[in-house]
């Protein structure tokens, strides 16, 4: 059952194998059930077919038939096979059926695989860095406990580009979503934002760490990876936090419980490569949805990472609330959650910003973060460089250039000014 497509012909065609000539209604029974209790599309785990199995009448019914008959009940299972879903059927990722194939697919020998992809849940009970797959860092924000990045180490971080570059990366993305995709940036997402009576904008909560790990797998078994696979897969690209990292924290800048309690169940991990491809991918049938909601109301949808932005006419701007409403419903529905006090209601009449960009007539960028840059190319040509590189960058010369070309992509008149300045600077 679990070798071939979850549907029910190929059901009834399992059950008709298993058990050899038995009526078409005991066949669409036992099919409908399984489907009717786990879904169409996703076959659950092993175990879980067992129980469901055990539930159903017809099935006991015929396996006392089948011991009055003293007929062999046959036990052995097909070869997995890779069998993607119609939508990916066309996708140039690898045909790995078995966990073997996996481990020679990575590089691996097989007794790694699985402590590699933490298939014993031991990460996050060990504090020994030697048998850590990941290094961890927090960058403190301006409001709430510091962000935790957990940096895979390179032979895990070479393991995931691999998953990334030739599988992740072959998948097709939501028209919506403008983070982390080749071609697409905050500027692709802002411009359709551009001019609008009301822009709205909405923060999910710890994006990465909510994403569902459930539907992580999901999406593996729908590329064609078996049951087994997929769960390697899903191990490999995702992490549990040890709760000992959390005690480097001065105590008024903790975290709460319940995301400490996140972080110490399997979750995306912040700093590997694969999250913001597997996040984005999660999300698609949220963005789906979230498109919809936006047509209804007359607006335009898009997300950028965690952040996502409604904008449209006046017609928009009266039903505002009624259409945060909705979004709270659906992204909660999801497996989200919505930060409130990162939610934005902006008119025209104020400053309108999508990911830092303003665009209440056109893109542009803050007029106050053009005087803070304009007031720091002035001090680095007066007193030189070095006095104005208080963050101490290694690299300050390349930090203002970025910085400039940024201004010059979105307002060109005041980058080029500040290009001037720029080049003026007399460096070390």
């Amino acid at each position: 059952m679990l070798a071939g497509d979850w549907t029910r012909p190929a059901l009834r065609a399992a059950v008709r194998h298993v058990f050899g000539t038995i009526s078409p209604q005991r066949q669409t029974h036992i099919a409908k059930r399984l489907l009717a209790q786990f879904g169409q599309g996703y076959p659950p785990s092993p175990a879980e077919i067992v129980a469901c199995l055990r539930e159903i009448a017809a099935f006991d019914a015929l396996a006392g038939l089948l011991r009055a008959r003293n007929a062999p009940l046959p036990v052995v299972l097909a070869s997995p096979q890779f069998v993607p879903v119609p939508r990916f059927a066309g996708l140039e990722i690898p045909a790995i059926a078995t966990t073997g194939d996996l481990a020679r697919w990575l590089g691996l020998p097989v007794e790694h695989l699985d402590w590699y992809a933490d298939a014993m849940r031991q990460h996050g009970r060990t504090d020994d860095p030697d048998l850590l797959h990941y290094s961890y860092a927090f960058i403190p924000k301006r409001v709430g406990p510091p962000r935790l990045i957990e940096a895979p180490k390179p032979r895990m971080k070479t393991i995931q580009r691999r998953i990334l570059h030739e599988i992740l990366d072959k998948v097709p993305v939501h028209d919506a979503a403008h983070g982390f995709v080749v071609g697409r940036s905050c500027l692709t997402g802002a411009v359709g934002h551009t001019g609008q009576a009301m822009v709205v904008t909405v923060d999910l909560a710890d994006f990465f760490t909510t994403t569902p790990l459930r539907r992580v797998h999901a999406l593996f078994r729908c590329l064609g990876f078996p049951w087994a696979v997929a769960r390697c897969l899903t191990g490999l690209c995702s992490t549990t936090t040890p709760s000992t990292v959390f005690e480097r924290i001065p105590t008024p800048r903790r975290h709460t419980r319940e995301a400490m309690r996140a972080y110490r169940e399997p979750h995306l991990p912040q700093g590997a490569p694969t999250s913001p491809a597997l996040a984005n991918l999660v999300a698609f049938r949220m963005d789906v949805r979230l498109t919809g909601l936006a047509k209804a109301y007359d607006a335009t949808y898009t997300r950028y990472a965690d952040d996502l932005t409604f904008s449209g006419e006046d017609a928009f701007s009266r039903k505002a609330d009624s259409l945060l409403e909705a979004v709270g419903t659906i992204v909660e529905d999801e497996g989200y959650s919505i930060n409130p006090r990162k939610t934005r209601l902006m008119r025209a009449s104020a400053r309108q910003t999508v990911t830092g960009i303003v665009v209440n007539d056109h893109m542009n960028f803050a007029r106050s973060e053009y005087d803070v840059l304009k007031a720091t190319l002035h001090n680095c040509l007066k007193n030189g460089p070095t006095p104005e590189n208080r963050d101490g960058r290694s690299d300050f010369r390349a930090h203002l250039d970025g910085r400039i070309g940024w201004a010059e992509r979105l307002n060109p008149a005041r980058g080029r000014r500040l290009r001037a300045a720029f080049n003026r600077i007399e460096w070390d």
